[in-house]
């Protein structure tokens, strides 16, 4: 029970010789934790917050830092300085890309009042796949209602699944849709943000191009790499994987 107001949700408050009735601060936590809840966190990532973004470890790159302050300036500027738009974070595995997304999120929520959604980039499509099973009664547009409709979506891992023209359609529609109403998104993704391998193949034979890693154009298609330069502001994050290095599991 909250030793202030027993759990009413009301404090008194004497001012100028009048009182009156104020919400309680347990009340506002409440109301967090559940829109945190409905924000579909990981509990993998539920711990995940701006103020527990390690940056300082040995061998640490300046980039994390940078990233972690573009991200708490983000959260600081939202919603009337952001403008609708939203992060693109990019980086090798393991260097805190969900974390900060999450973080950020968790932050919007509880300091903005914003509600948001997060979403693994291949869960989404596996449940869109899903609604087209006729024992699966949601539709494919119940399925991606919420996520066109989030103030705040995380759409983590973005490019994680196998390229293909229906691949392409869902991605298209989900950031078209969201685009076109100005709605904010956080985007993850561990391939970097150039266009596909042709685009810039100039000439090279086709070997050469092959030996290439993969780019988020070839993963989304260059058109929808495109809009996300309008969407997002770019966010390059580069080290070593702190899961090996830092949070490597053990049981001691």
């Amino acid at each position: 029970m909250c030793p202030i107001c027993e759990d009413s949700g009301l404090r008194v408050v004497e001012r100028d010789g009048s009182r009156f009735a104020m919400t309680c601060a347990c009340r506002t936590a409440r109301r967090v934790e559940r829109m945190v809840e409905r924000a579909r966190i990981p509990r993998r990532y539920a711990h995940c917050t701006l103020e527990e973004y390690v940056t300082n470890f040995a061998g640490a790159n300046r980039s994390l830092g940078g990233a972690l302050q573009q991200a708490t300036n983000f959260v600081k500027k939202y919603p009337l300085e952001t403008n609708g738009n939203g992060l693109l974070l990019t980086g090798s595995i393991g260097v805190g890309k969900t974390h900060l997304a999450v973080g950020m999120l968790q932050a919007l929520i509880a300091e903005r009042g914003a509600r948001g959604l997060f979403y693994d980039y291949r869960e989404l499509l596996k449940q869109v796949q899903n609604s087209y099973n006729r024992s699966v009664e949601a539709t494919e547009l119940e399925v991606l209602r919420p996520v066109f409709e989030a103030e705040v979506l995380v759409l983590d891992e973005l490019g994680a699944s196998r390229p293909s023209d229906w691949v392409w359609d869902t991605v298209a529609s989900i950031l078209n849709a969201r685009y076109n109403d100005r709605r904010t998104t956080i985007i993850t993704t561990n391939y970097a943000n150039l266009p596909p391998l042709g685009a810039e193949n100039n000439g090279q034979s086709s070997a050469r191009a092959a030996m290439r890693e993969e780019t988020l154009g070839d993963r989304i298609g260059e058109r929808m790499r495109s809009r996300l330069q309008e969407m997002c502001v770019v966010v390059e994050m580069q080290g070593e994987d702190f899961r090996q290095k830092v949070k490597r599991a053990s049981f001691a």
